[in-house]
């Protein structure tokens, strides 16, 4: 995508690769609590991680259609995420500690707080042209 691609089909691209790395992310999640008993806090956090791979992946060609070396690009965005990861980890934990809610629904409410720091920090940090 062009440099001078509307923000708002980007983020329409963004939400596109975000889909198919939340899928990713739930389906490692309920495999974890479903499967194994792993307690839904920490298999939220080992979704996280194979969603984030595939986030990677999916935003680099796709979504900011990045020409920039990985050597660039991957540290920032393991810095944008590790962010993710403990934003989506501390709402999780709110969620189902404090607040008592089932697991995805706990998922489901920190994702969106996650989506929009991922979006802006991927933006404007880890696929920057400048």
């Amino acid at each position: 995508m062009s440099k001078s691609a509307p923000l708002v089909l980007q983020f329409a691209r963004f939400l596109g690769a975000g889909a198919v790395s939340t899928v990713a992310h739930y389906a490692v999640l309920i495999g974890f609590v479903q499967l194994m008993s792993t307690d839904a806090i920490l298999a939220s956090v080992f979704g996280f991680c194979t969603g984030a791979v595939v986030n990677y992946l999916v935003n680099y060609h796709y979504t900011f259609d990045s020409s920039q070396p990985h050597t660039a690009t991957l540290p920032r965005f393991i810095g944008v995420a590790l962010v993710g990861v403990t934003l989506n980890t501390a709402a999780m934990s709110v969620q189902i500690k404090t607040l008592g809610l089932h697991y995805l629904v706990a998922q489901v409410l920190a994702t969106v707080v996650v989506v929009l720091w991922n979006f802006a920090g991927n933006k404007l940090w880890t696929f920057d042209r400048r």
